[in-house]
């Protein structure tokens, strides 16, 4: 038998297992309330999908640049200073194949095999699984409650204490975060660059849920460190999960190696979506109507769920999804949610996928789908407590 490289070798991503067996379980017939996958349930904006049907009647859809076509990241550099006040040349915006794309793009760009990249824990699974894949060392940052899940300067420098002769080459954050829905404002996050930049950290900012906050307003990373490597996406806000579409803001030096790697790697991103996605700037109003059913799912779970017996809920200040400490109900939080979706048909994520150590007590919600899904959702996990 022929050998196969370790560096495939990684983990799962469980909640894409666990939407297998809510699509099985439709196959069959049953009803299925999808809570475990953080997809719209809308789609995307119809000036997206007029700008789409132009395009395929009126472009030959061929290769585009490997950096993208001109109009789009002339719009993306146009958001940004109107989002931010941050004025971004096109030139250093690169359009991608969704934001796992970006990542990979600027992991290879950025780090070499054996760097070491810092991470909070609970946090995002693909940040870890595509590091490994690239041999790069993900270190994990544990947080909980006390830092509202996030990394501080003193998660950083309790790290470094504990290791010492060893350094940090990357630190990645993310606000609003997955899977805890947690925030880090502006002064927290100038800290953090602070101690990135003295210290010759490479800071790089996961902002695919910046349009989706309850709580306050989001910062971007490129207001307070001008060189942090921005990534982003139109799935989660524009709501385009399908199209494959996104874009990293990378520091002058490195746009040369993000524009040959992408073209070695992808060529470019989708033709179709690109020339879609200029539009979606203009669709405002839809979209933000998106976000306040969002923040009506989140106010309906946040009474329900410890009405329930769910109290142990993480901050929630954006994205769309609640992390939930369910130790006093089960020891297993894959069995858990088995159990949840054969006993209430509602598919919720377990905690393993965000936190290897510690994720066997926490389960994830998505609450972006229709507000009477949510509902009926939320009254069957209350059923479902109150059986056991």
């Amino acid at each position: 038998m022929l050998k196969l490289s370790g560096r495939g070798q990684v983990p799962p991503f469980f909640v894409m297992e666990v939407m297998r067996a809510a699509f099985e379980r439709e196959r069959a017939g049953g009803k299925v309330f999808h809570l475990e996958v953080g997809q719209p349930s809308t789609p995307a904006p119809a000036g997206v999908r007029a700008a789409a049907a132009r395009a395929l009647t009126e472009d030959r859809l061929g290769y585009t640049d490997a950096l993208g076509i001109p109009p789009l990241r002339q719009a993306i550099a146009r958001h940004l200073q109107a989002s931010y006040g941050v004025d971004v040349p096109p030139r250093r915006i690169a359009v991608t194949t969704g934001s796992s794309a970006g990542f990979l793009l600027a992991f290879i760009a950025a780090f070499e095999p054996g760097d070491r990249v810092a991470m909070a824990v609970p946090g995002y699974p693909g940040y870890r699984h595509i590091l490994t894949a690239l041999g790069i060392t993900p270190v994990p940052l544990i947080t909980g409650p006390e830092t509202g899940f996030q990394p501080t300067v003193p998660v950083l420098e309790a790290w470094q204490s504990a290791h010492p002769g060893e350094r940090l080459d990357g630190l990645i954050v993310a606000s609003p975060a997955n899977p805890t829905g947690s925030m880090i404002d502006r002064a927290a996050l100038e800290a953090l660059a602070d101690y990135c930049l003295t210290r010759g950290v490479r800071l790089v900012s996961d902002e695919i849920y910046h349009g989706i906050t309850f709580a306050m307003p989001p910062t971007s990373a490129l207001a307070v460190a001008p060189d942090a490597v921005v990534v982003n996406s139109f799935s989660k806000y524009f709501s385009m999960t399908g199209w494959r579409l996104g874009w990293i803001v990378v520091p002058e030096d490195m746009i040369r190696a993000i524009e040959t790697l992408a073209q070695n790697l992808y060529i470019s991103a989708p033709t179709l979506s690109q020339l879609a996605g200029v539009a979606a700037f203009d669709c405002r109003d839809e979209l933000d109507g998106h976000v306040a059913r969002y923040a009506a799912n989140r106010a309906r779970l946040l009474e329900a769920l410890p009405a329930a017996g769910f109290d142990r809920i993480a901050p929630a200040d954006g994205a769309f999804y609640l992390y939930l400490d369910v130790s006093h109900l089960a020891d297993d939080s894959e069995a858990l949610c088995r159990d949840v979706l054969a006993r209430t048909g509602v598919a919720i994520t377990p905690g393993i996928d965000f936190d290897p150590e510690r994720g066997r007590h926490t389960v994830r919600l998505s609450f972006c789908g229709a507000e009477a899904d949510v509902a009926e959702a939320a009254r069957r996990l209350a059923a479902w407590v109150g059986s056991r």
